[in-house]
């Protein structure tokens, strides 16, 4: 009798430690789910996470679509002066619905057009260059559209001469675009047309073929609302392109080549993998110190060159490299515009 008594009490004690076992092991596991759960950052940073745009990218994107922006509306609109591209289309299908329906409107509707041409290019920005690419767009085209519609348009321009806006316009408006562009975006438009076209030829530039379907533009405006206006608006675009050109370093091909004392492999790998390019090393002595150094060629886009230079003394603080902006490339070399 007592012998079965202890055995109950034994089996008591052992169902006792056995729940409170399975509830710290319940417990465990409940805060190891917890730790392994990823932690929910705010929309705006998973967008600035899954996007790879740093709050550096995302500012020099606004700044550069404010400057194009309040280029067109303080010196191009004022002149009744035509952009081009998209925009371009745009004014001249807002003269159109003014003149044919004698609307008098205060505010511009050349912004709400433009919004609505850019839809098809923005479907094949998604289609022939990247998501990410896309997405950006949509902001910077969506933030284009905003700018042009609050910023005002002068009564009257800014200084008589007509030249002098012109040509401030353009330059403005090329920085402007230079500077989206840089970022991995564009103001939609002939931007995207460019772009997807600059991938299939080193000849063809994104301002070059912004320029050509701009000159069509023009032969319209001038057709419909005087030879004067043409010229004045197609020598704004042309300085715009210049403009463009130089600001957008991914269009610019370079070359590197680095002197280091160090293996290269890491430097290797960070231009196989981090840009996507290729390279070439080899071995050899200095002429002064008569010691084992490595050399490394590779040709890149102008801003990966930088890149690559911001990250060199990462791989070996003594290294050195010597570049050249502006070289020729014949054959099979990719430009990556994202």
């Amino acid at each position: 009798m007592l012998k079965n008594r202890e055995e109950r009490k034994e089996r008591r004690i052992q169902k006792k430690i056995a729940k409170k076992e399975a509830r710290l092991r319940k417990k465990k596991e409940k805060e190891i789910r917890k730790a392994n759960k990823p932690v929910k950052d705010k929309l705006f940073i998973r967008i600035l996470k899954d996007f790879n745009w740093g709050y550096y990218k995302i500012c020099k994107n606004i700044l550069g679509i404010f400057i194009f922006s309040a280029a067109i509306n303080l010196f191009i609109v004022p002149n009744n002066l035509y952009s081009g591209g998209t925009l371009g289309m745009s004014q001249l299908i807002r003269t159109a619905i003014v003149n044919v329906f004698g609307l008098h409107l205060k505010f511009d509707i050349s912004s709400i057009i433009y919004y609505i041409i850019n839809i098809p290019l923005l479907v094949l920005a998604y289609r022939k260059l990247s998501k990410t690419f896309f997405v950006r767009t949509i902001l910077t085209v969506t933030l284009n559209s905003f700018f042009l519609f609050i910023i005002p348009i002068p009564s009257a321009p800014l200084t008589e001469d007509l030249l002098a806006n012109v040509l401030i316009g353009g330059i403005l408006a090329g920085i402007g675009v230079g500077m989206v562009l840089s970022t991995g975006s564009s103001t939609g438009g002939t931007d995207i047309i460019g772009m997807v076209l600059t991938q299939k030829s080193n000849k063809i530039t994104v301002g070059a073929i912004g320029l050509g379907i701009n000159v069509i533009i023009y032969l319209i405006c001038g057709f419909n609302y005087g030879i004067e206006i043409m010229i004045y608006s197609i020598i704004y675009a042309i300085f715009e392109t210049i403009m463009i050109d130089r600001t957008h370093s991914q269009v610019i091909f370079s070359e590197a080549i680095i002197f280091t004392k160090v293996p290269p492999q890491k430097m290797i790998h960070f231009i196989n993998y981090e840009l996507n390019r290729g390279a070439t090393y080899w071995e050899a002595i200095g002429g002064y110190t008569e010691t084992k150094t490595y050399i490394v060629y590779a040709v890149l886009s102008k801003y990966e060159r930088m890149r690559l230079e911001r990250h060199m003394h990462e791989f070996d603080e003594k290294a050195f490299m010597v570049g050249y902006d502006g070289m020729i490339v014949k054959g099979e070399f990719s430009k990556y515009l994202v």
